[in-house]
C-alpha cells in the first residue's frame, strides 16, 4: 500500500515528523518497507541564473552558458534547446548528488570547454518525466536560493498489509491506526447526501437465486448528466502519479482515488453505452466479456456479473467493459457502489488470472456498510471536478448482516498478551478504533479507591466497527489492545528452564538430519525443488494420474504432483550444464506422491551425479560417474539413517527410468526400500538433459526404526591389537549369480573372525564354459583375543567356501 505524507494529512491531523510516523507504522503492525523522500538528495541544488547563452565553438548542438550561482559565476556547458540567457535554473555544483544516475558530479570537459556545473531537467532530479530540457523555475525566485526553500515536496510511504486488514487498503484507514497510537486526531468525515434533481432513466436490480444472493446482497447507483471529462486538477494527478498509477481522465482517476483513500472500488459507465437497466446476476456459461485491460474472457456460471440488456459489462468487483467505459466523448455517467462476497470475488479472479486493485479489495472484505455513504462523497467529487447534475440515488437490495457483539474480559489481555493495560485505556483504545465499547452490566467488578476495577469475571461488550470484518473473538480484540499499547510495552519475562526438557525432533526428524548431513559430506550439494512438475515429467517416472493434477497450479507447466524426486533434480542438472556446470552432484529430501490418499506421501532421500566422478590428472585417468558412485551413496544415507547396510539385499532390477543393467534395488525381506543407478538415456533425451547422470532414491520410512541405545556407555573405539590378514577366494559360478550372494554368504561364515569381504576380480571369458564366470574375494580375518594358527585359518577357509557352495552353488577354482 502507498500513500504520500500531504494525503496522509487530509485524514490525519497531526504534527508528528515523518520519522515517528515511520516509527510508529511499524510499532502498530503496518511495517514500512520504504520511504521516497525527494528531499533526502536535492539538498545540494541551488537556483542558478543564466547570464549569458552562446554556441559551443565545436558542437552546433551545445550552448556555453555563464550561470550566475549566488556565489559567483560558473561556465556549464548544455545542450538542452531551451538554454537562454534570463532564465532561472535548477544548478548543480560539483560534489552534488544526481538523482537519476547515483552519481555525485565532477568537473569535467565537453568537446574540449570545461564545464563547472550542470542545470537540471526534471527528469534528472526524478521529480517527472519531463527531460525535453532543463527546468525552468519563476523568473522571481533568488539567485543562489536552496531548491529545498522555494519547493516543497511530498514523502512516499508504502507500508506492507496483512490480509485481514483490508481497512487499511486505504489511507484514512491508516490515518485511524496512527490517531489511536497517539499520533495525532482522525479528521471527521462528512457525509452529505447529495439531492437528486430528477428520476435516474437506468434503474437497478439485484438478479439472483436465493441460495446465490450472497453474491451482491447490496447495489447502489445514480446517473449524472452533464459531465464533462477532461483531465484531472493538478493535486489528483500528482497522488495518483506518486504511487504509481497513471492519470487517465477525471472520472476514472476520480474511481482510482477512492480505492486508494477510502478503500472503496468504485466503476462508472458510460450511460450513453448503457442499454435499458442494470442487473447484478450470475454470468451465462460461455459470456464474453471484453475488459478495459484489452483482453477478452469467457464466463461461467459462478462469476458475478453487472449487465444491461445487452449483456455483461463488468466482472462484479474485478475488472469493467471496454464497451461502457468512460471517453472524453463521455457526457453522462452511471456511478455504481457495491458490495459483492469476498470468496466469489477471489475465485472469479483466480480463474481468469485478472489482479486488479478493486478485486484486491473486494476479496479481502471491504466496509459492507460504506456503500451508499462512499457513492454521495463520489458524487460530490464528481460534480465538483466534471460539472452536472445527478439523478436521484437508485439501491437495490439491503446491507448485509455485519453486527456483532463481543466481550472482552479485561483480565485477558494480561493473560493472552503478558502485559497490564488499564481499563480505562483499553476502552479508548477500542473507541478510537471505531468500536462501540459499554460496561457488560452483568459482568462488570467492584470499583477501586483509585478507581480501577477488578474484573475476576468482570468484561466489556464491544461492536466492532463495519470495517473491522476481522475482528470476530475476544483474542482479536486482545490483540488490539496489545498493537495499538505498543508491542515495545510488552515487558520481557524469562522463560522457566524445565528440568529435563523433552526433544524437540521427532526420530524421523532427527534421522533426516543424519543423512542430509552425511550427503553434503559426500560433496554432494542440498537443493529445495518444487513438489510438482510438468506432466510429461510425470509420465516418464510413474506418475501423471489424473487425481494427481493440481487444480489450481502456480504455473502451467508445474500441474502434476511429482512421483519422484529425481525428475525436477535432473532438470536441475541440466539447467546447471548448459551454464557451464557440467560437473556436479545434488540431493533433497522431500516428498514423493504415489496418490492423493492419506498414506500415499512418502518422505525421500534422493540424489544425483552428472557428468564426471574424476576430472584429468596426470596420477589417473579420468572417469565418469557410474552407478556403483550412486550405489555408494544411498548405502551411505542407509547408515547415517541408523540402519545397517549389510542387512538389505542388492537385486539387478530397478523402476523403467533407470538403465536396465546397470541399476538396482536395495530391498529389506521383499520390501524395497530404495534404487539406484544409472538414469535411462531416453529419460535424459526427452529431459533435454547430456548424460551420463547417475542416481538414488532412498525410501527413509521404509527403514527400520533405530533400536534405543542402552543406557551403559560403550568404549567408542573396540579395536583388536592383532594383526588381521587376507585371504583370497576364486569360484566358478553360473552367470546368474549375484556377487552380492557370495559376500553376504562369505560373511556368515564365521561372524567373530570376518571383518570384511570384497570382490576384486571378475572373469566371464572364452576360458570359461558356457553360462559360466569366476568370481574372486577378498576375505579379512580379524583375530580378537590370540594369533591364529595355520590349522584356524584353513578351518576358517573350508566354512567360506561350504557357505558360498550352499548359497550359490558355487565351486571352489582350482
Amino acid at each position: 500500500m502507498k500513500f504520500t505524507l500531504d494525503w496522509l494529512k487530509t485524514h490525519l491531523d497531526t504534527e508528528a515528523s515523518l520519522a515517528e510516523i515511520e516509527v510508529g507504522l511499524t510499532a502498530i503492525g503496518l511495517e514500512v518497507e520504504g520511504i521516497d523522500d525527494p528531499a533526502k538528495h536535492l539538498g545540494g541544488f541551488v537556483v542558478g541564473h543564466i547570464l549569458e547563452a552562446e554556441k559551443h565553438p565545436d558542437a552546433d548542438k551545445l550552448k556555453l552558458c555563464k550561470v550566475d550561482s549566488g556565489n559567483g559565476v560558473l561556465q556549464v556547458v548544455c545542450g538542452a534547446p531551451n538554454a537562454r540567457a534570463g532564465l532561472k535554473v535548477i544548478l548543480a555544483q560539483p560534489g552534488t548528488y544526481i538523482p537519476i544516475t547515483g552519481d555525485v558530479l565532477k568537473k569535467g570537459k565537453v568537446r574540449g570547454v570545461e564545464s563547472q556545473g550542470m542545470m537540471c531537467s526534471w527528469r534528472e532530479l526524478k521529480l517527472g518525466e519531463d527531460h525535453e530540457g532543463i527546468a525552468e523555475l519563476d523568473v522571481t525566485v533568488a539567485v543562489g536560493a536552496s531548491l529545498l526553500d522555494i519547493m516543497s515536496f511530498d514523502p512516499m510511504i508504502e507500508i506492507s498489509v496483512t490480509p485481514n486488514r483490508v481497512d487499511c487498503l486505504g489511507v484514512r484507514g491508516i490515518a485511524r491506526d496512527l490517531a489511536a497510537f497517539g499520533l495525532g486526531n482522525l479528521k471527521p468525515l462528512k457525509v452529505e447526501p447529495v439531492p437528486g434533481s430528477f428520476k435516474s432513466p437506468i434503474g437497478v436490480r439485484l438478479d439472483f437465486a436465493p441460495e446465490d444472493a450472497n453474491a451482491c446482497p447490496l447495489f447502489a447507483g445514480r446517473l449524472i448528466r452533464g459531465v464533462k471529462n477532461g483531465d484531472s486538477p493538478q493535486w489528483l494527478k500528482d497522488r495518483l502519479t506518486a504511487i504509481g498509477l497513471r492519470p487517465i481522465s477525471a472520472l476514472v482517476d476520480i474511481t482510482n482515488f477512492f480505492a486508494y483513500d477510502l478503500c472503496r472500488p468504485l466503476h462508472v459507465f458510460d450511460a450513453a453505452k448503457v442499454k435499458g437497466d442494470i442487473r447484478a446476476r450470475l454470468a451465462k456459461d460461455g459470456e464474453t466479456l471484453a475488459g478495459l485491460n484489452g483482453k477478452t474472457y469467457t464466463l461461467d456460471a459462478g462469476m458475478t456479473v453487472i449487465a444491461d440488456e445487452n449483456g455483461p459489462e463488468a466482472l462484479a468487483g474485478i475488472l469493467g467493459a471496454e464497451h461502457s467505459g468512460c471517453t472524453e466523448a463521455t457526457t453522462q455517467v452511471f456511478l455504481e457502489a457495491a458490495y459483492f462476497d469476498p470468496i466469489r470475488t477471489a475465485a472469479t479472479g483466480r480463474k481468469l488470472d485478472i489482479l486488479s486493485d478493486a478485486r484486491f479489495r473486494f476479496e479481502r472484505g471491504v466496509d459492507p456498510a460504506f456503500v451508499v455513504p462512499s457513492m454521495e462523497l463520489a458524487t460530490r467529487m464528481i460534480l465538483d471536478l466534471c460539472g452536472g447534475e445527478a439523478s436521484e440515488a437508485v439501491i437495490a437490495g439491503t446491507e448485509p448482516d455485519w453486527q456483532k457483539s463481543i466481550v472482552l474480559r479485561p483480565n485477558r489481555v494480561a493473560e493472552l498478551g503478558g502485559v497490564e493495560v488499564s481499563i480505562q485505556r483499553m476502552e479508548t483504545i477500542l473507541n478510537d478504533l471505531g468500536c462501540a465499547v459499554a460496561e457488560h452490566d452483568a459482568l462488570a467488578g467492584d470499583v477501586g479507591e483509585n478507581g480501577s476495577r477488578a474484573w475476576p469475571a468482570g468484561g466489556l461488550l464491544v461492536n466492532p466497527p463495519s470495517w473491522r470484518g476481522d475482528i470476530t473473538a475476544e483474542h482479536d480484540l486482545v490483540e488490539e489492545v496489545i498493537r495499538i499499547n505498543g508491542y515495545d510495552n510488552i515487558p520481557a519475562v524469562p522463560m522457566p528452564r524445565p528440568s529435563s526438557p523433552k526433544p524437540v525432533l521427532t526420530a524421523g526428524q532427527r534421522r533426516a538430519g543424519w543423512v542430509r548431513r552425511q550427503l553434503a559430506t559426500r560433496g554432494l550439494v542440498e537443493t529445495v525443488t518444487w513438489s510438482f512438475l510438468p506432466e510429461a515429467h510425470a509420465v516418464m517416472f510413474g506418475g501423471g494420474a489424473p487425481e494427481m493434477h493440481l487444480a489450481n497450479p502456480i504455473s502451467s507447466d508445474l500441474d502434476v504432483m511429482r512421483p519422484s524426486v529425481l525428475p525436477n533434480l535432473v532438470s536441475a542438472a541440466g539447467r546447471n550444464a548448459d551454464r557451464g556446470m557440467k560437473d556436479l552432484g545434488l540431493f533433497e529430501l522431500g516428498p514423493q506422491f504415489d496418490g492423493p490418499e492419506p498414506g500415499q506421501q512418502r518422505l525421500v532421500a534422493a540424489g544425483i551425479r552428472a557428468g564426471r566422478a574424476r576430472g584429468r590428472h596426470w596420477a589417473d585417468p579420468a572417469r565418469n560417474v557410474d552407478a556403483f558412485d550412486a550405489k555408494a551413496d544411498c548405502l551411505s544415507a542407509v547408515a547415517a539413517a541408523g540402519a545397517n547396510p549389510d542387512s538389505l539385499q542388492v537385486v539387478a532390477e530397478a523402476p523403467a527410468w533407470y538403465h536396465p543393467g546397470r541399476s538396482g534395488t536395495l530391498k529389506l525381506g521383499n520390501k524395497p526400500v530404495g534404487f539406484f543407478g544409472e538414469i535411462h538415456p531416453g529419460i535424459l533425451s526427452k529431459l533435454d538433459v547430456k548424460g551420463p547422470v547417475v542416481g538414488f532414491e532412498l525410501f527413509l520410512e521404509a527403514l527400520p526404526a533405530q533400536k534405543a541405545k542402552a543406557t551403559r556407555a560403550k568404549p567408542l573405539l573396540k579395536a583388536s591389537a592383532l594383526q588381521p590378514l587376507d585371504r583370497d577366494f576364486a569360484f566358478t559360478l553360473d552367470s546368474g549369480v549375484a556377487a552380492d550372494a557370495v559376500v553376504r554368504a562369505a560373511k556368515t561364515a564365521d561372524r567373530a573372525l570376518i571383518s570384511d569381504v570384497a570382490v576384486f576380480d571378475l572373469y566371464e571369458g572364452d576360458k570359461m564354459a558356457a553360462g559360466k564366470k569366476s568370481l574372486a574375494i577378498t576375505v579379512t580375518l580379524q583375530p580378537t583375543d590370540k594369533t591364529l594358527t595355520d590349522e584356524e585359518i584353513e578351518a576358517v577357509g573350508a566354512k567360506i567356501v561350504a557357505a558360498v557352495a550352499k548359497a550359490t552353488g558355487g565351486e571352489l577354482r582350482g
